[in-house]
């Protein structure tokens, strides 16, 4: 944590020494956009929260939009927004090939444009989000020790972006170091409770000596867990996220949810407006800020949030 602190810490600090500023700037007529995948996902909710207590400290307007996991409609949103007349765009893309278009479009009329917590393909200014790859080999390494490096395992997937792609990525790696470890089975819940918990139901029944789930993300893991406790089964469940709900669902006695890959979301948004911020006042910015993230197990429950 305090490592992503000081990241945040010397992002501010570069745009400050390479535009010569020693005080706070004001952005009083700066206008922002920032369309998400989701907004039914207290991590999101966080996020916009952030960035609308960046946006108020400095004077600025913030404009929000919720695709709702439509690629279609994100498009849509982000072409009004620009006509709105945003300066920056921020964007959570639910497709990271699919919103190429938008990218370009947004490229075309001059919008700095930075790409948070989700990679778009196209000519962005920079990506800011969290290391994936590590979040889905920590929470995957932790599993397999603890199931004492053997027995069978399953993957409840999610959207095709990058980040998902990532954590299971990085999660088939970390099994590959244990032998006697096998994946059975890989199935889509679409990163929703629901839809996690009737993917989980059908995972179960197909595999009767399951022995644990990776879920790329706690909305997922929630519904996969409502499903472990009602089959009965001994099935350890690891995830990725910190969502509060996961964090307490970790801490009652004997639950079957025994670790998380946490993010930051709120300093996710602020190093991408700081990015963003950066980028429209003339400095050289990164491609990509890459977050930490932290593995949060019973044990480091009760002292984490976002």
């Amino acid at each position: 944590m305090f490592a992503l602190k000081n990241k945040v810490l010397s992002v501010v600090s570069g745009v400050a020494l390479t535009l010569g500023l020693t005080g706070p700037v004001h952005a009083e007529k700066l206008k922002i956009g920032m369309s998400f995948q989701e907004l039914n996902n207290a991590y999101f909710v966080t996020m916009k929260e952030a960035l609308e207590s960046a946006a108020k400290s400095m004077g600025a307007e913030v404009i929000i939009t919720d695709a709702r996991h439509d690629v279609s409609k994100q498009i849509s949103d982000v072409e009004d927004m620009l006509q709105r007349g945003v300066d920056i765009l921020l964007l959570n893309p639910t497709d990271s090939v699919g919103i190429q278009s938008a990218v370009m479009t947004a490229h075309e009329a001059g919008v700095i444009t930075v790409a948070v917590d989700a990679q778009a393909e196209g000519p962005l200014d920079s990506f800011v989000g969290s290391k994936n790859y590590d979040a889905g080999y920590m929470a995957g390494k932790y599993l397999a020790e603890q199931l004492g490096g053997k027995g069978e395992v399953a993957i409840l997937d999610g959207i095709p972006v990058v980040p998902i792609l990532e954590r299971v990525r990085g999660f088939n790696d970390a099994m590959k170091e244990f032998p006697n470890i096998k994946i059975v089975g890989k199935q889509n819940g679409k990163q929703e409770r629901d839809m996690a918990m009737n993917v989980t139901e059908n995972m179960l029944q197909a595999n009767p000596g399951l022995d644990g789930i990776f879920s790329v993300n706690d909305t997922g893991a929630l519904g996969a867990l409502t499903a472990i406790e009602a089959s009965g089964q001994d099935v350890k469940l690891v995830s990725v996220d910190g969502h509060p709900e996961a964090i307490k669902a970790m801490m009652k006695p004997g639950s079957k949810f025994i670790a998380t890959s946490a993010q930051y979301p709120r300093d996710q948004v602020r190093l991408g407006l700081a990015v963003a911020m950066a980028k429209m006042w003339g400095a050289n910015v990164p491609a990509t800020v890459p977050v930490e993230v932290t593995l949060i197990d019973k044990d480091k429950a009760a002292g984490f949030s976002w």
